[in-house]
């Protein structure tokens, strides 16, 4: 018989041997289980409490608004929640959404910037999330609304093909269906599957007509088939998809005369591909007289086909961060191998220091309930403790009954599982960074900060920065506590947003040279917003002229 020792919540952690009786052969046996750590939080932790000053999670938060979440004060309720950054979904979004969100953060940042500070955390960035070469089915016939179906048996015999006058001409049929992919009858082979809707729908290929560009399947599952249904290739070669559509290059235009401060890539295939982006995003700089002085948006890779994967480190190499979209990736591989990816991908970007998004599903019951199921709260804490820089909501906040809720619940899991890793109950192996730096003063610099921090148990590390390069260095090295990076402007500020542990604070009286004199200061305005307490020690990280320079410092 099993006797549960009962837990006392005023303890940190607790350990008891839980004793077992076994009876064998008439004798009684009692041996002593191995001993199990239940760690609870402790209040007296310092780490821990300026850890909660004004809910500073570590990772932050994406939340994607849309229409019921993108008037001004439910999307000031999403910011004060906990939303860092505003997700922007061109694949759905017009203008004239997008103007109004954009208008109405920032209404909602100045509702919550407390009266004679400097900014701080109510500085959101956006990202701009493109809607990407996808491949799409053809207009059904006679599907005058849009909104006509055709049904596919089990068993069936469809054909596919690329050939776009004769969609014109006939349009598509449930005997035979436009893909707008020109190169289909190239990439596939028999035995291959073509996924409708998402996966709703299965296709096996049994055989390919190269000249006349089309290809024969059998249907797998029954289905109903929609007019321009999303369409998958696993395992097909299609990198010779564009980069971008042509709707991509001009939202990523307009996005910038917006002034967004990521791009979200979508489906893309290799480096060359992020390269292509990238030169784009530089031409259109050009166009708009932008000098060297302004940031160009960072370029964040979405990895959801099996193409990608096969060229991850390539991708992750071109990229300035990585988001993991498990929706799409789950339809391109097998679901039992996604987690397994994710935790690849999230562990190869802390090993080079680049930022990485954890997307998809992660609260989905929240758009229709307040609450989330166990298995949601699990996925958000997983993403946490494999390294995740942020997490990202979808329809949850975009046109879920819940949006506040959804920010809210996702910012507690977090904050759970940061106070669960910081305290050392994962090992100290979760505790050693995967991050390798490059052999330079500014990284060696950061590291120092980071393991003085600890040693030190210090509140926080305070960063004073000209151009950012110094505040991701010291998130790299996956400190325990906040990061307040003081830097010169606002977009310098947003763009160091999608990093783990830090939150910009806005000083424009940072500018060139004049670093090195500020460390106290930057110490008494952090006590000011209430962001430390007198006692608190904290490492400061500073620039002299163009040495990095630490040092500890006790609040007064």
């Amino acid at each position: 018989m099993f006797r549960r020792a009962v837990l006392s919540l005023s303890t940190r952690a607790i350990r008891t041997p839980v004793p077992c009786s076994v009876a064998r052969g008439g004798a009684s046996q009692v041996r002593s289980l191995a001993q199990t750590t239940f760690y609870l939080p402790d209040p007296a932790d310092r780490s821990q409490d300026v850890h909660n000053r004004g809910n500073l999670q570590l990772s932050k938060i994406v939340a994607t608004i849309g229409p019921t979440s993108e008037q001004e004060e439910p999307l000031r309720l999403v910011t004060d929640a906990g939303m860092r950054i505003m997700r922007l979904n061109f694949s759905h979004a017009t203008k004239e959404e997008v103007e109004l969100r954009i208008t109405n953060l920032a209404l909602a940042q100045k509702a919550l910037q407390p009266p004679g500070t400097l900014e701080m955390q109510d500085v959101r960035a956006l990202l701009l999330d493109t809607k990407g070469p996808e491949i799409r089915s053809g207009k059904l016939a006679h599907d005058e609304s849009g909104h006509a179906t055709v049904t596919l048996q089990q068993g069936q015999r469809i054909e596919l093909f690329n050939d776009a006058s004769r969609q014109q001409q006939s349009g598509s049929t449930e005997q035979a269906l436009y893909i707008d992919y020109p190169g289909l009858h190239r990439c596939l082979h028999p035995s291959m599957k073509v996924l409708l809707d998402d996966g709703a729908i299965t296709l096996t290929v049994q055989s390919v007509n190269v000249e006349a560009a089309t290809v024969s399947c059998v249907v797998d599952n029954a289905g109903e088939l929609r007019s321009r249904a999303g369409v998958n290739l696993p395992l097909a070669d299609t990198s010779d998809l564009p980069a971008m559509s042509d709707k991509d290059k001009q939202d990523i235009k307009y996005g910038m005369t917006m002034d967004i401060d990521y791009v979200a890539a979508s489906f893309v295939q290799t480096a060359e591909g992020v390269n292509e982006i990238r030169g784009y995003i530089q031409q259109c700089a050009q166009e708009l007289g932008w000098d060297d002085s302004h940031p160009l948006p960072l370029i964040i890779s979405k990895i959801e086909t099996a193409g990608a994967l096969q060229h991850f480190d390539a991708i992750l190499a071109a990229s300035d961060g990585i988001m993991v979209a498990r929706g799409d990736l789950g339809v391109e591989i097998p679901l039992t191998q996604v987690t397994n990816a994710q935790k690849e991908m999230v562990a190869a970007c802390n090993a080079v220091g680049k930022p990485v998004i954890v997307a998809t599903q992660m609260l989905e019951s929240m758009a229709k309930s307040p609450r989330p199921t166990r298995a949601e709260v699990s996925d958000v804490t997983n993403a946490i403790y494999d390294g995740a820089d942020c997490v990202m909501l979808s329809g949850e906040t975009a046109k879920g009954k819940f949006p506040t809720e959804a920010v809210r619940t996702m910012n507690e899991i977090i904050l759970a599982a940061e106070r669960y890793t910081t305290s050392g109950a994962l090992g100290h192996s979760y505790h050693r960074p995967a991050f390798v730096g490059p052999k330079t003063a500014d990284s060696a610099v950061a590291k120092a900060a980071v393991t003085a921090s600890v040693e030190r148990d210090c509140a926080a590390i305070l960063v004073l920065t000209q151009h950012g390069s110094l505040p991701p260095l010291v998130s790299a090295y996956r400190p325990r506590v906040p990061i307040f990076a003081f830097c010169p402007t606002p977009k310098l500020a947003r763009q160091l947003q999608v990093y783990r542990g830090i939150h910009p604070i806005v000083d424009s009286t940072l500018t060139d040279g004049n670093d090195c004199k500020r460390p106290e200061q930057a110490v008494q305005e952090a006590k000011d917003m209430g962001l430390l307490q007198s006692g608190d020690e904290v490492v400061v990280v500073s620039m002299d002229g163009t040495t990095a320079t630490m040092k500890i410092a006790i609040v007064s």
